[in-house]
């Protein structure tokens, strides 16, 4: 099976390799025959939910081509992980539909909750507005989904699976 941005001919990044070292941060496409999978990762859960921002908007254009010109900060709630984590892709993919603005640099200034209490996150997001000159178009992203979607943490790695609705 191929991915769907395989069978476009859209060529995305990969991680160099998904072995899963300590300590690294990435973001890969997975196998998936009508969205698009995405695994993110990195040391921390930080890290990794900065990795799957860049997933959400490495499947709508080439990364290297946005350039940080605007910061925007956003910050979301959510009573567990997964919502945590559907919250932030869906506002970040809401300032791209609302407001035009492609996103490419993520810093996450504070991760906190849990033991009963809800998760919260604010970041910091850079990017400029959309120009379909400069920023080529691979597939657009309808909706972030809970479907598929995995949380992971053991130490010194976090690994978040989620699927865009494309």
């Amino acid at each position: 099976m191929r991915s769907l941005a395989e069978g476009l001919g859209v060529k995305l990044p990969m991680a160099e390799d998904g072995g899963g070292l300590e300590g690294e941060r990435g973001f890969e496409f997975l196998e998936h025959t009508a969205d698009q999978y995405v695994l993110a990762y990195g040391p921390d859960l930080k890290a990794a939910f900065e990795e799957a921002a860049k997933g959400l908007f490495a499947t709508m254009t080439d990364l290297a081509a946005v350039r940080p010109e605007v910061a925007v900060e956003i910050q979301v709630e959510g009573h567990d992980l997964k919502a945590l984590l559907y919250n932030w892709l869906e506002a970040l993919l809401v300032k791209f539909e609302t407001e035009g603005l492609l996103l490419s640099d993520f810093e996450i200034l504070e991760l906190s909750g849990g033991d009963g209490r809800p998760y919260r996150l604010r970041a910091v997001a850079r990017g400029e507005p959309f120009d379909p000159e400069r920023h080529p178009q691979h597939v657009g992203v309808k909706a972030i989904t809970y479907h598929l979607m995995e949380i992971e943490e053991r130490p010194g790695r976090v690994e978040l699976r989620f699927l865009l609705d494309i």
